[in-house]
Parts: C-alpha cells; sequence; structure tokens
C-alpha cells in the first residue's frame, strides 16, 4: 500500500456523468489486481472516495480508474484533467481470483460494470459478461468487454438499448447452457442479492464486490460494515479490508 501524488495521464468522459482516468503510477500498478480499489483525495474534502480499479497494465505503469459523478467530491475529481496530479492511497482491498478451469460470467451493473472488465480481462477470451444499465444513455465500456470476451449480453431497464429487464434473466439462461460456470458480480445491492440467490438455487459459486461508503479505507473505522455468516459463525466484517470481494454464499445480504 502506498499514498503519493500521481499523473493523470488519460482523461475520457464516457457520457453525461461518467469519467475514466488513466493514471501513470507504476508502484500501484505493480501491486494491484481485479476488484482491488484505491482511495482517492479530492481536494479539501475530508474523506477520500473508493474507486475501483478498472484495469491494470502493469507494463506501461497505469491503472484505469472509472467513476460516476455522485456529489461534491467526484465533481471535483471529474473537473481534472490531463497532467495534473491526484493524491491515491492504494491498492486496497481483496479483489477477484477467476477460476480458469470453469466457464466464467462475469456480471455488472451500472458503476459496477468497470472492476468486471479487469476480471475478464485476468480470466482470459473465453470470459463472458452479461452488463445491465439503466437505459442507453448509462452504457459504459461495451467496446471493450467485446474486445476481452467471447460473449457479452447488456440488459437495460427501458429496453433502450439491448435487452429489457434484468442481468438475472440472462443469467439464469447462461447457467442453463453453463451449469459448470462460477459467477463474478458487482453492483447495487439489490442486484447482488438477486444473482447470489440465483446462485445459491443453482449451487454455482458466486463472488461479489459489495459497494459501500467508507470511511478510511483500511479497516480502522467502522463506516462500511457488512455482516457474514461464516463456517465458524456469524461476523461483522469490514468491506474495505476484508473484501470488497466475498463469497457470496457467506454475504448476509440482509443484515
Amino acid at each position: 500500500m502506498l499514498q503519493a501524488d500521481f499523473k493523470i495521464a488519460f482523461v475520457r468522459r464516457l457520457n453525461e456523468t461518467t469519467y475514466q482516468f488513466v493514471i501513470d503510477c507504476p508502484p500501484i500498478a505493480q501491486e494491484s489486481w481485479c476488484g482491488r480499489f484505491v482511495h482517492v483525495r479530492c481536494g479539501e474534502k475530508p474523506l477520500r472516495r473508493p474507486i475501483s480499479i478498472c484495469s491494470i497494465d502493469q507494463d506501461a505503469g497505469t491503472i484505469t480508474l472509472v467513476f460516476e459523478v455522485r456529489g461534491d467530491g467526484t465533481a471535483w475529481l471529474a473537473a481534472r484533467r490531463e497532467g495534473e496530479t491526484l493524491n491515491i492511497l492504494g491498492p486496497l482491498g481483496n479483489g477477484f481470483f477467476p477460476d480458469k478451469d470453469r466457464p466464467a460470467i462475469f456480471v455488472g451493473g451500472g458503476i459496477g460494470c468497470p472492476p468486471m472488465l479487469g476480471a475478464a480481462q485476468a480470466y482470459g477470451p473465453d470470459a463472458e459478461a452479461i452488463l445491465g444499465f439503466r437505459s442507453a444513455k448509462q452504457v459504459i465500456l461495451l467496446s471493450e468487454f467485446e474486445s476481452s470476451c467471447r460473449r457479452v449480453d447488456v440488459t437495460t431497464d427501458d429496453g433502450s438499448f439491448g435487452r429489457k429487464g434484468f442481468v438475472t434473466d440472462v443469467l439464469q439462461e447462461r447457467l442453463t447452457a453453463l451449469p459448470q460456470a462460477v459467477v463474478y458480480a458487482c453492483g447495487p445491492t439489490p442486484m447482488l442479492k438477486n444473482v447470489a440467490a440465483l446462485c445459491a438455487a443453482r449451487s454455482v459459486p458466486c463472488y461479489v464486490s459489495l459497494e459501500q461508503r467508507m470511511g478510511c479505507g483500511i479497516g480502522a473505522c467502522l463506516v462500511c460494515a457488512c455482516k457474514t455468516h461464516e463456517a465458524d459463525g456469524d461476523h461483522m466484517r469490514h468491506v474495505c479490508k476484508n473484501g470488497p470481494v466475498f463469497d457470496a454464499r457467506e454475504v448476509d445480504f440482509n443484515g
């Protein structure tokens, strides 16, 4: 884990509220893997903003971050330009370790899609992806997924792009075709809960990256606590330190 100022190498606006930054940070890139995140200082805001690592280029020494403007902190971040620096703490958390011996399906919802890109790329070209968005205006990173995966299905709530419905509609069909698959998912909690339930009903392994508000990012505070059911009993785990990736069977989505 490292905290330092790193240069923004590339900026791209993906839609009205979503931005892609490539950060030149060789020491962080060397310690990064899919599913981990960084904590970014946003101006004078007292709390950093956790942003999942979308993809990693260790040869170039860069990581790609994709974030959505949701408040003053991310609005400040969106106003940064190429050549400026960001104070970044990371890499943090535990990520995905895709099982390359089984078919893999990567499921992303909204701003939960970016970390699934890196996970799919780590798995390889036989990966499948299911991406869900509210509408066509929110669709992001589609070409990147299509160039990394053998199959990409897109759903939208309003049917304005891809298939109308939810990611679980497609996932149910894909699990029928690939009963030995393993599922990796990131997105809103209701989506993760439904994905986990669908996988549990079919005895399919499922790993989820939880989205939680974070204070410190290193497990020192209790802001991002979540309840888990494990072999030795119930626990309160820190999403930042013990996750953000968990075995879906252990997560108490009602806790």
